[in-house]
């Protein structure tokens, strides 16, 4: 049975992005590739493969651009021609805009009514395959909040950075029994699941 899993990369403080993410510094402040180094170090390590084995994938606005308002057309997101999801893409945001097909199989779809919508539109387009939660963090909290994601994979770097934006900022008291753990020097991939899931 599919199920709605999220791979996330955060600090030791939880924070998945410093604060003034821009264009130039789309992690913000004082993070650069720290959180994701153990990715380029082995990109086919099982935890990097992982990522991108969904049948949909669902992210905020901010993942997908650096830009507030109306939408500025012209950009196609941070990843080039090519983005590695090579399926559909849900990306949440308060501004429509026709869906942008990209090469290798990712089109991007604007889904401007919530975060259950998205869900809904994504689990119809995977089928049998599992639906992501690609980020960023606010975007998981929503998830997380309303008990929506049935596995959550965290992989930890060994940095502190201070302030951002922050894993369970929100969320409210919850268990997750954790059923897998494995790592290195450079990032601890925790695997958790939310209790009762069918996972």
């Amino acid at each position: 049975m599919s199920k709605v899993t999220c791979d996330l990369a955060i600090s030791l403080d939880g924070y998945a992005a410093g604060p003034n993410q821009t264009l130039e510094n789309p992690f913000g402040d004082g993070v650069g590739d720290s959180l994701h180094e153990w990715m380029f170090a082995d990109p086919e390590a099982e935890e990097v493969k992982a990522i991108t084995t969904a049948g949909a994938y669902i992210m905020g606005r901010n993942m997908f651009s650096p830009g507030r308002g109306e939408w500025d057309l012209d950009w196609k997101g941070w990843w080039g021609d090519e983005p590695p999801y090579h399926a559909p893409v849900f990306v949440l945001t308060h501004h429509g805009r026709e869906p942008l097909e990209m090469l290798g199989g990712t089109t991007f779809h604007f889904v401007t009514d919530g975060i259950e919508s998205a869900l809904d539109q994504a689990r119809k387009v995977a089928g049998a395959a599992d639906v992501a939660i690609a980020g960023g963090a606010h975007t998981v909290n929503q998830y997380l909040a309303a008990g929506l994601i049935d596995e959550l994979r965290l992989h930890i770097a060994p940095v502190v950075i201070g302030a951002g934006e922050r894993l369970f900022d929100g969320v409210g008291p919850m268990t997750l029994e954790p059923v897998k753990v494995s790592g290195n020097s450079m990032v601890t991939h925790v695997t958790y699941q939310r209790p009762g899931s069918t996972a």
